[in-house]
């Protein structure tokens, strides 16, 4: 489900993925952006430290996207490619739809709790080189 959930507010703080997931805001258990793999727009997105090139400025994002990267480290060890959600975020790129934003709310900036920080809108793409030297 693409949009706004029901009546969950801008800030509304959960505990864990499994909240958020249950609440419908971020229904993918693990990755950090769901969707339909690609076919469809991506439906929202997790920003929590993850992937050491994202970069969030309040209300600009700069997301690199999945894949690619060491779990335990967030170190990119390979090159990210354009299919799942990657290619997701391309069609709310053509389609204007906009995709649900959930951040960490730790003081580090990594896990739980999570916030719901409403719609953003996708509106480029491009690959380059991250800072381990692995397109993103």
């Amino acid at each position: 489900m693409h949009g706004q959930i029901g009546a969950v507010q801008v800030g509304k703080l959960y505990t864990n993925r499994e909240e958020c997931r249950h609440a419908g805001v971020h229904r993918a258990p693990v990755a950090g952006i769901a969707g339909y793999g690609g076919a469809q727009p991506a439906e929202s997105v997790v920003v929590a430290g993850g992937y050491e090139d994202n970069t969030d400025y309040d209300d600009l994002i700069i997301y690199t996207g999945e894949g690619g990267n060491d779990p335990g480290s967030g170190k990119q060890i390979r090159d990210q490619e354009m299919t799942k959600g990657n290619l997701g975020l391309t069609r709310n790129i053509d389609t204007g739809i906009p995709v649900r934003v959930v951040r960490s709310a730790s003081a580090t900036g990594k896990g739980g709790p999570y916030r719901y920080d409403g719609l953003f809108l996708v509106t480029g793409v491009a690959r380059q080189k991250g800072k381990s030297d692995f397109f993103v």
